[in-house]
């Protein structure tokens, strides 16, 4: 978020509780336009796997017994499907609880799903038939990539068929002179920094989670990342996708044009969508020429005025050669020299990351928390979400950011591509009335 003066606010939230390292609950926000108002037979492999709070990592309790929300009647895995699936993807079927573990918690451990079934396709074509079966038989599907999430979107709320697109990892094609990357949706996003960089490229994108993150996740939240400033959003970098909607039609708009002007772009409804309109498979994205220097200054301002002041003269002078503009406060420094053990650290272009923390989940924490950190956002003419989506835990504060008209257009397009709403259910949209 780039803010106009710095909450301090934020500060004594951090100070307020003591056993602030034990467990984090992550907020971003972004300033933008405001729009007023707030929202509002025998037993088979199948019969041991129920959604008991039983073996699951310490302290991560269901999604369901922690947030009012209720499952929505889709159909349960049968063995008939279980046969199906091993059919389009042999040996790629995963319903053992402990390999099943990972998948069903988010990456900040504070949501679980108990899904039973994982799937793991390598081609669009074996999306596509799996899609076409989950669609004949009413099956939800959560579509997971390195499942590196902060909202909750990459991860079951119920027992939804988890698609993992982590075989779908291999590059597809790369030209030296345009830069123009085309590549499965599964590809780590630090694989293809490495790939386009023995290139004298670089991707567009850089975040924290490069190790494991996906390229189709990236999308799929429109990932902003510390490139941001110089290379801008996804929204622009990518040149075409190839997505697999909720009945298993394969939409090839995976063009590696730059310049095209033939009707709708149809791409960009799928950027930033979480998955809940279709599943990326696939990715064409323009990398630039990788820069033959790289400098960082690390610079002390006495107040975030100067912050402020810094950052115009740097853009005034650099113009689009400025890659990234950072900050971090005093607290911040203090607190990760404590606890990380670190001397002037250089810390993720315009955003603020809010992170309060607790000994153990509080839901009256979390309630008195986020309506005042969204109300203060929406003040600013902000967006309750720059970095990492609407997911699972902001699908409800959507109006905060988002005028009523836009919210049903939004659930309109959801209704037109995914009638029977199979595809990551409970995410990104608000739950109806």
């Amino acid at each position: 978020m780039l803010l106009h003066q710095m909450p301090r606010w934020s500060a004594r939230l951090l100070r307020a509780s003591p056993g602030w390292w034990s467990t984090a609950c992550a907020l971003g926000a972004s300033v933008g336009r405001r729009w007023p108002g707030r929202p509002r037979g025998g037993p088979g492999p199948l019969a041991c796997r129920s959604c008991s709070s039983g073996a699951h990592p310490p302290g991560v309790m269901l999604t369901r017994e922690c947030y009012p929300v209720e499952r929505l009647p889709f159909s349960t895995v049968s063995e008939e499907d279980l046969a199906t699936f091993e059919r389009i993807i042999p040996g790629r079927v995963v319903t053992d609880p402990g390999e099943l573990e990972a998948s069903n918690v988010d990456w900040l451990k504070t949501v679980r799903g108990c899904s039973k079934v994982l799937l793991r396709p390598r081609t669009s074509e074996e999306v596509s038939c799996i899609l076409r079966h989950c669609y004949e038989r009413n099956l939800a599907v959560n579509p997971q990539g390195g499942n590196t999430g902060m909202v909750g979107g990459s991860v079951p709320v119920f027992d939804e068929i988890i698609l993992s697109t982590a075989l779908m990892n291999q590059v597809i094609s790369f030209h030296d002179m345009t830069g123009i990357l085309v590549c499965q949706a599964g590809c780590v996003l630090e694989k293809l920094s490495q790939y386009v960089q023995e290139r004298n490229f670089i991707m567009p994108l850089d975040l924290g989670a490069k190790g494991s993150c996906h390229i189709g996740g990236n999308v799929a939240t429109n990932a902003g990342g510390i490139r941001f400033l110089r290379y801008g959003s996804l929204r622009g970098t990518v040149l075409g996708l190839e997505v697999v909607l909720a009945d298993g039609t394969i939409l090839n708009c995976l063009t590696s044009l730059r310049k095209d002007n033939t009707g709708y772009d149809l791409k960009q409804l799928f950027i930033g969508s979480e998955g809940t309109l279709g599943v990326i498979t696939a990715v064409s994205i323009l990398c630039p020429p990788r820069p033959k220097a790289v400098n960082v200054a690390f610079l002390g301002c006495p107040g975030f005025a100067e912050v402020l002041q810094t950052f115009t003269t740097c853009k005034r002078m650099l113009g689009e050669i400025l890659s990234a503009f950072e900050f971090m406060d005093a607290e911040c420094m203090q607190l990760v020299g404590q606890h990380l053990h670190l001397a002037s650290p250089v810390q993720g272009d315009g955003n603020l990351h809010l992170n309060v923390t607790a000994e153990a989940f509080s839901r009256a924490l979390l309630e008195a928390l986020e309506p005042y950190v969204y109300a203060w956002t929406a003040e600013q003419q902000g967006s309750i979400s720059a970095e990492h989506g609407l997911g699972f835990k902001k699908r409800d504060v959507l109006g905060y950011s988002k005028p009523p008209e836009a919210v049903q257009l939004m659930r309109q397009l959801k209704a037109l591509l995914d009638p029977k709403g199979i595809l990551n259910p409970y995410k990104t949209l608000p739950a109806q009335a």
